[in-house]
């Protein structure tokens, strides 16, 4: 299926070498992903989002969007399609004014459920919706239910409501489609609802059953000794609850980064101050 990536620091870092440099960045798996790429990030506090229908392994956009990135908050995805057309349109990561969404999975029998999904958005979120994906629908149905508790435009979102929301809106989106699939098998049939979530500030990934690992510090951080922010939680798991960068990906990433993988069901996110909850 697809791959993801997402990170959030308290500083501005490339990610140049998650992209494109590591032996299993995202470029490379974009050979068994080619049905389009997208890349997310943060200036001044507006997301910017740069999506091609292309094969990133191809495409030198995403070799020069890779290279200039220096964010403080980035989401990538490289597609596989399941449903919905290759085209533009299709492509993630979606955005609705400062949010961000990225989803690896599926709708089994999207077809059948789509109407019934479509109909408990919200109307003044559903014009936005342009493509024909599962994902894309996934993304405004959680927005709905989001909509109910805090402004959308608001910067600050309280990590603990994103993650009552998201719950509620999977609760009943479930209770029409049914559980997704437990177990990531590489089969593509099945319903996976795999993703991550962000409004810049505040970052969230689910487990859906497709795989998804997460890091928030290093075995050794080659800028410990000129770093500012440098501090423990760099190199060893927090013990104060913040932490100062945290980085989602389908994937362990080669490097210095140390990967734990997330248990099915789970959320994990940061809030603006990157405090880090695990649900």
């Amino acid at each position: 299926m697809c791959r993801l990536f997402g990170f959030r620091s308290v500083i501005q870092s490339q990610v140049h070498h998650s992209l494109i440099s590591a032996e299993n960045a995202l470029e490379v798996q974009s050979n068994k992903h080619p049905d389009g790429w997208g890349v997310s990030y943060y200036t001044a506090g507006a997301p910017h989002v740069i999506r091609s229908e292309k094969t990133a392994v191809n495409d030198n956009i995403f070799k020069k969007v890779s290279g200039i990135v220096s964010s403080e908050t980035v989401v990538a995805h490289i597609r596989n399609a399941t449903l919905g057309t290759v085209n533009i349109l299709n492509t993630h990561p979606f955005q609705y004014g400062n949010w961000i969404f990225a989803h690896n999975g599926n709708i089994k029998d999207f077809d059948k459920y789509r109407d019934e999904i479509i109909a408990r958005v919200s109307p003044h979120l559903k014009r936005f919706i342009l493509g024909t994906t599962d994902s894309e629908l996934l993304f405004y149905f959680i927005l709905t239910k989001l909509s109910q508790r805090v402004e959308l435009s608001d910067r600050h979102c309280d990590i603990d409501i994103l993650q009552e929301c998201i719950k509620k809106s999977l609760d009943e989106l479930t209770s029409i489609i049914g559980d997704y699939c437990p177990n990531d098998d590489g089969k593509n049939t099945e319903t996976f609802l795999t993703f991550i979530l962000t409004n810049g500030k505040t970052m969230i990934a689910h487990q859906g059953g497709k795989k998804l690992y997460y890091s928030t510090y290093k075995v050794k951080c080659s800028e410990r000794d000129t770093c500012p922010y440098f501090s423990q939680e760099c190199e060893a798991p927090t013990k104060s609850g913040k932490i100062n960068h945290l980085i989602f990906s389908s994937e362990p990433l080669h490097g210095d980064n140390t990967w734990i993988p997330m248990n099915v069901g789970q959320m994990i996110g940061v809030d603006e101050e990157m405090n880090l909850s695990i649900y």
